[in-house]
């Protein structure tokens, strides 16, 4: 593994039209950018969804579960 990889992971399985693992909760990449736009237009039922820089552990991105706010996203 190389320091500038980057994990996208869920306690439940991620879905999306762009998921390339379908059924799965996590999945690797080696782009940071490519990541966080996966996580982003995935979901899950009831999990967040986390991107993780995998050499320092860092949550460099979290999307709440479909269904749910996130704070100051109020109209």
């Amino acid at each position: 593994m190389t320091s500038a990889e980057y994990r996208i992971e869920s306690s439940q399985p991620i879905v999306g039209s762009l998921w390339p693992a379908a059924g799965k909760q996590q999945f690797t990449v080696s782009d940071r950018v490519l990541a966080i736009t996966l996580a982003a237009k995935s979901f899950t039922v009831d999990s967040e969804i986390r991107v993780v820089h995998v050499a320092s552990g860092e949550v460099v991105f979290r999307k709440p579960p479909a269904g749910h706010s996130v704070a100051g996203d109020e109209i």
